[in-house]
């Protein structure tokens, strides 16, 4: 996986890339079926200026299509997972409900 992060009004990116590292580790786990030259993910990390507040966006190119999160790598992972379901077509091998005994009746 091809990884280009940049940091916006951040004194000290080296003590973020240790969770950016992890977090980015945990992408690679669930991306193993992709080739990876063909996955990207391109990250911005700032801090606003006028609050103490930190913000992290990511896009990620993957062969199938872009996945694109604003909060977090939670929300990136999430987006993987419902991703790959719907590769699989999971959503079509649900069981449909059986029938209750009020309507064998």
């Amino acid at each position: 996986m091809k990884i280009c992060i940049s940091y916006r009004h951040v004194e000290l990116p080296q003590a973020i890339e240790a969770a950016l590292d992890h977090h980015s580790a945990k992408i690679e786990k669930l991306l193993k079926s992709y080739k990876p030259d063909l996955v990207q993910l391109h990250g911005g990390f700032e801090k606003h200026p006028h609050r103490a507040e930190f913000t992290f966006s990511a896009n990620l190119s993957l062969p199938t299509g872009p996945l694109h999160a604003r909060k977090a790598f939670v929300e990136l992972e999430k987006q993987i997972k419902k991703h790959q379901a719907r590769l699989r077509k999971e959503h079509e091998w649900k069981r449909k409900r059986g029938r209750t005994e009020q309507a064998l009746a």
